[in-house]
């Protein structure tokens, strides 16, 4: 077909995203998005209303459509074509689906004059022992370059960010479990790579001018075991170390139903990333870092963006001032990624204004109290300081700021009169936070309150189940203290409603 024609920086390429709705699409689009001089990009969707939510949905051409179907018209003027689009676990036959697919496109691709096709595909060395997911994804590259269209192939491994399905098993296997019955394949090497790293790749391969087809295995510098990577993932984290106990005789099939029980990772899918873990997937041949710039950040550090992306509180110090946009949960992401974070959610309708409402909750804590349960809110604080906490005895300022300390909180968010949000400071297996959003309604104000938790490990879960009963005491009560007193404030007899 010829080598590209456009010169970055000078003539900005069409780019097809397909996948644009998924885990790495939705980080991809708005990275090309950034480049110097814009990039002009069409987005194949089947469902366009997913991309809705996304903050740079206005600033791409959308197109209604399927790989596997009529693809004229997204591919028509179009120089680049990413494709980003599998279908692993999804129902019998999903193997033969993402190949027909690919044959598709590489066959539109031809007919519309596409230059070139970058695609993220997996690593692992062909042979019989290869899982089904590794030898489609290796055949799915193999039919994109199949009628003549320049194919770049980038070969990754595990993908480590907030989201990625590989790093959320791991992440769930290591903070649930303490002590882990393990199979033979926490022995086989893997060689892991940042989501982010990942992405770069992907936009240099998008706006690389001249020629650069073929297949490039990409990985980070480190080669570690799943034993390796979970330590290290116990260690990032501050989790206590986890002892593993291997089991010879548990089989890929046995281990997917032991991943399906502890993590929320579908089992259809979970099924298939545990089957290829039998397989060492490290850069062996034509690593990208021969022809690439990007040199891709160790895993101690993806693990810590990724954990520092999908946490609320205190983060490895070393990660803080990092550029965390690529590791965060986006709204392409599964509904199960992120982490656990549990909640309990309280709302009020009252016919005080906004201003009343949060003129008591600027109030709240100190020698004011929390509207409710004061014997238990005092029994916590008395059980913290036990254990090394500080207790209620730190009261509250006259004026509440951000970065004030509030008994055993902090203010983390003050917006008068529509939000203020609370960071727990006592001693918890977790991380926690307490949190009004006000809203005005008419003459009055939705009052939502929500306590969040992102348990640590076990003992964080078995923490949340034993304070839960206590929660329909407190919560409740302090939702309606604070709007009782508001109602008073403002002479008003009654609310329109609670829940």
């Amino acid at each position: 077909m010829g080598h590209v024609v456009w010169e970055p920086g000078v003539v900005s390429p069409r780019v097809l995203v397909t996948g644009a709705s998924g885990y790495v699409g939705g980080r991809l689009v708005p990275q090309l998005l950034a480049r110097a001089g814009g990039v002009d990009i069409r987005c194949l969707v089947r469902t366009p209303a997913k991309l809705d939510p996304a903050p740079w949905r206005s600033a791409v051409e959308v197109v209604r459509g399927d790989v596997g179907g009529d693809l004229t018209s997204a591919m028509a003027g179009v120089d680049v074509a990413v494709y980003l689009v599998h279908s692993i676990g999804q129902g019998a036959g999903w193997a033969a689906r993402e190949q027909r697919d690919a044959g598709n496109v590489a066959r539109a691709a031809s007919e519309a004059g596409v230059q070139r096709i970058v695609y993220l595909g997996g690593l692992g060395r062909d042979s019989d022992t290869l899982s089904m997911h590794l030898k489609s994804r290796h055949e799915v590259g193999r039919l994109l370059g199949s009628t003549g269209v320049d194919v770049v192939e980038l070969r990754a491994g595990v993908v480590i960010g907030s989201g990625s399905a590989s790093f959320e098993m791991l992440r769930y296997l290591v903070e649930v479990l303490p002590v882990m019955v393990t199979p033979r394949w926490v022995s086989t090497r893997c060689q892991p790579i940042a989501v982010a790293d990942v992405v770069a790749l992907l936009v240099e391969a998008v706006l690389r001018d001249g020629n650069l087809g073929g297949v490039y295995e990409v990985g980070g510098p480190d080669i570690v075991t799943y034993a390796d990577m979970m330590a290290l993932y116990a260690r990032t984290a501050g989790l206590v170390p986890r002892r593993l106990i291997p089991v010879p005789l548990l089989t890929p099939g046995l281990s997917s139903h032991w991943v399906g029980l502890v993590t929320p990772v579908p089992a259809s899918l979970a099924r298939e990333l545990v089957e290829s873990l039998v397989n060492e997937v490290i850069v062996t041949e034509r690593p990208a870092a021969d022809a690439f710039a990007i040199r891709p950040m160790g895993l101690e550090e993806a693990i810590g963006r990724a954990l520092a992306a999908s946490q609320e509180g205190n983060v490895p110090t070393s990660f803080v001032d990092a550029d965390l946009a690529l590791f965060r949960s986006t709204t392409s992401d599964p509904e199960w990624s992120g982490g656990t974070v549990l909640q309990d959610v309280r709302t009020a309708v009252t016919a005080a204004g906004p201003e009343e409402v949060f003129a008591c909750l600027a109030q709240i804590g100190g020698a004011k109290g929390w509207y409710a349960a004061e014997g238990l809110w005092r029994l916590r604080g008395i059980l913290d300081q036990i254990i090394g906490g500080p207790g209620l005895r730190r009261g509250r300022p006259r004026v509440l700021n951000v970065g004030d300390p509030l008994d055993f909180w902090r203010v983390e968010d003050l917006a008068p009169p529509r939000r203020l949000r609370l960071h727990a400071e006592m001693r918890l297996p977790g991380e926690a936070w307490l949190t009004w959003d006000l809203q005005a309604v008419g003459s009055g104000t939705k009052v939502v309150q929500t306590a969040q938790y992102r348990p640590r490990g076990l003992l964080g879960r078995l923490y949340w189940l034993g304070v839960a009963p206590f929660h329909r005491f407190v919560f409740p009560g302090m939702l309606a203290g604070v709007v009782a007193e508001a109602e008073s404030l403002g002479q008003i007899d009654t609310a329109p409603g609670r829940s």
